[in-house]
């Protein structure tokens, strides 16, 4: 199969619908278009953080700056989950350092 067909094949496998929702900001409602992926993953952080998510889209709100509150709320969600995954590696990282793979024992230091 030729590299260009196997990317748009690929990509095609990729695509995600863009579902728009209205939320209230301020007092004042406005549509945000965002991928289902992306609802999801804010809703998740929401739940995580214990926070309601209005309240959450206030905060990304106030923090967006100049950039659109959909493009604001991916960034949001993409530094969380980044953040979350660097996390997890540091402790897999000192994990290993301590503990032997497989069976997890601890282990020893060597002089």
């Amino acid at each position: 199969m030729h590299s260009s067909s196997l990317n748009r094949e690929t990509a095609g496998d990729m695509k995600s619908a863009i579902v728009k929702r209205s939320v209230e900001l301020n007092g004042h409602k406005t549509s945000v278009s965002l991928e289902d992926e992306f609802w999801n993953g804010l809703r998740q952080i929401a739940e995580t953080q214990k926070t309601p998510l209005p309240d959450l889209l206030k905060s990304i709100d106030a923090e967006r700056g100049l950039a659109n509150l959909s493009s604001a709320i991916r960034v949001f969600v993409l530094a969380h989950y980044r953040e979350r995954a660097a996390a997890h590696a540091a402790a897999r990282e000192l994990d290993s350092k301590f503990f032997s793979p497989g069976d997890g024992t601890l282990r020893r230091e060597t002089n």
